[in-house]
């Protein structure tokens, strides 16, 4: 009975890591202060499939080519590793985080996105935006230290990280093969709770 009781668990596991929901962890400080490096999240993975993606999401998405450097798979002891790939199976450990991108959702498909008016504001077809979530440095008030003006392309999205002065997103990405944009066959989901250390849970 135990046995049985065990392999269904896994099982229902594996399904709700594949369908529903799964686990990442934030592998660089570009979402400060929302969310800090190493800090692990749930992710909604019915967005956007069944469920519409909605700007200001903060959304998980597969790297697009070109805007992360490649790493090489650790090395790890075999029952490490066997630990490391049950715990990923049922998802409770999440080895391809860094595979992986967390932004926040700033422009759909078709919007006109730019940056930045006379009061340092970005704007999403002209209408500015109020983003109390963005860290700048002390005494800065643009939201972004370069100017931009983009319209969205059909199937692609508009990402930027809330940590503005120290994120490597869509603006810093436009010589990459998707030139900025993320297509939203690449979202994994959106983000919705951070479960891990508990003194951040929000």
């Amino acid at each position: 009975d135990l046995l049985v009781i065990f392999v269904v668990a896994v099982l229902v596991s594996f399904l709700i890591k594949t369908f529903l929901i799964r686990s990442f962890f934030i592998p660089s400080q570009s979402m400060e202060m929302t969310l800090i490096e190493d800090d692990r999240i749930i992710v909604n993975q019915l967005v956007p499939d069944v469920v519409p993606l909605e700007r200001g999401d903060v959304i998980v998405f597969r790297d697009p080519g070109g805007w992360l450097l490649p790493t090489a798979d650790p090395q790890l002891p075999p029952i490490q590793a066997a630990a490391e790939w049950f715990l990923a199976l049922v998802g409770l450990a999440a080895p391809d985080s860094n595979d992986h991108l967390i932004k926040r959702l700033i422009g759909l498909p078709g919007d006109h996105v730019e940056c930045c008016n006379a009061v340092g504001q970005m704007s999403v077809n002209g209408v500015p935006l109020d983003e109390p979530y963005v860290a700048l440095p002390p005494g800065d008030t643009r939201v972004s230290r370069d100017d931009f003006d983009v319209v969205i392309p059909e199937g692609s999205l508009w990402v930027m990280g809330d940590n503005r002065y120290n994120s490597k997103d869509s603006r810093y990405n436009t010589t990459t093969p998707g030139k900025g944009y993320v297509p939203i066959d690449d979202v994994v989901g959106r983000a919705f709770v951070i479960s891990w250390p508990m003194a951040n849970w929000s």
